[in-house]
């Protein structure tokens, strides 16, 4: 099963951006959850992680809602995805018993050292990468696609 949490992290901190950019920094749950075509129930357990981080701020009450702690370009995507997928691994292994074949006995390790390895590289790339990047390359690509 595919996990989405980052992605679905990710595309509300840029959705929250780009209301800050437009001067409407506070949007609720539910207005959130309309841009994002899901359900608010869902963005507020993904903002949880993200206050937590001190990324989002969340305020209760009739004009409440999330805002961005702090500035996009202040925020790396590295940011967004250690706090959305928290301590869960990049991939898991196949757990088994101990077995006589040499290979599957070592399988738990070796694989153990590439998901480290492909974590460090994700991490990497995302850690190059901030929220205001994001936001001006979701617009290169709104300005490149044909219009109907």
């Amino acid at each position: 099963m595919l996990d989405i949490r980052f992605s679905s992290s990710l595309t509300a901190m840029l959705i929250l951006a780009v209301a800050e950019e437009e001067g409407n920094p506070t949007l609720s749950s539910a207005q959130l959850a309309e841009r994002m075509d899901t359900n608010a129930s869902l963005v507020r357990k993904l903002l949880i992680p993200l206050t937590r981080a001190e990324l989002v701020v969340c305020t209760k009450g009739r004009a409440g809602g999330a805002r961005l702690a702090r500035p996009a370009e202040e925020i790396t995507l590295a940011e967004i995805y250690r706090c959305s997928a928290g301590d869960k691994p990049l991939w898991n292994c196949r757990s088994g018993d101990e077995h006589d074949c040499r290979i599957a006995a070592n399988t738990q390790a070796y694989f153990a050292e590439l998901t480290a390895e492909a974590e460090r590289a994700v991490l990497d790339a995302l850690g190059d990468r901030t929220l205001a990047d994001g936001v001006r390359e979701l617009r290169r690509f709104d300005r490149e696609q044909p219009r109907q």
